[in-house]
């Protein structure tokens, strides 16, 4: 009965149903397609089991009604020798034979119809189990691109998050801070800009000395000529504007 009843559990089951619920389908149809195949085992090996013993109850049954054939001769011969004594023994003998064979021909008939139901179930089981080996592979080739796009997006989740941002933020602070440090070391530029500076400082005083210069001597000369129109130059403007 145990093995009948696990087949009927195996048999009634929804295959799609269950990988529906599962939390790992390929795992639960590897279970299921062993559970198949050593439920069929056993379903064999009780077929067989259930086939030798039909041969065993059929050559039982031929002996008995060898019996019953032998007990209805012996009755006809105890009635041709008048002795009806061993007549009515010999016919009370052939019932229980009879009894007996009809005992065996029930016994044989439900082991028949007991094979007949096994043999259908290993039919319908061999289908399912058919179903499920299709099953599994495609679950296999599931599984597989399921693994790929889950990676996929995992990679793509972790390239939007939050974290990734504040790395690239990071980063981003890192190269700023590089170029500050680079602006800061160009010692030689700022060097040269100031010994340009330096230059062009005494470029402008030279300037303005020989501007300074020029003016002196304007101013000197319309001095010199004002100073003829009225009088002879006194000695110490003179030298004063000599100066």
């Amino acid at each position: 009965m145990g093995i009948f009843s696990r087949f009927k559990d195996i048999v009634s089951s929804n295959i799609s149903a269950m990988l529906d619920k599962a939390e790992d389908p390929e795992k639960l149809v590897r279970l299921m397609i062993r559970e198949m195949e050593e439920t069929l085992v056993e379903l064999k090996a009780g077929c067989a089991a259930s086939m030798a013993e039909a041969r065993r109850v059929r050559r039982e049954l031929d002996g008995v009604l060898d019996q019953v054939a032998r007990w209805d001769r012996r009755a006809e011969l105890a009635v041709t020798s008048g002795r009806e004594d061993l007549a009515r023994e010999a016919l009370l003998e052939r019932r229980r034979e009879n009894e007996r064979a009809d005992a065996l021909r029930r016994e044989l008939d439900e082991i028949d119809a007991l094979v007949a139901r096994t043999q259908g179930d290993m039919d319908v089981l061999d289908e399912k189990l058919a179903a499920a080996r299709d099953k599994q592979r495609m679950l296999v080739q599931r599984h597989v691109h399921a693994r790929v796009r889950r990676q996929a997006r995992e990679d793509v989740r972790r390239a939007a998050s939050l974290e990734v941002m504040h790395r690239f933020e990071e980063l981003e602070r890192r190269v700023e801070h590089m170029e500050a440090e680079a602006d800061a070391v160009r010692v030689p530029s700022d060097t040269r800009n100031g010994l340009d500076a330096a230059f062009a400082d005494m470029e402008t005083r030279d300037e303005l000395e020989r501007e300074l210069a020029a003016l002196r001597a304007r101013v000197g000369e319309r001095a010199a000529n004002s100073g003829k129109g009225d009088a002879a130059p006194r000695h110490g403007e003179v030298s004063g504007a000599g100066e």
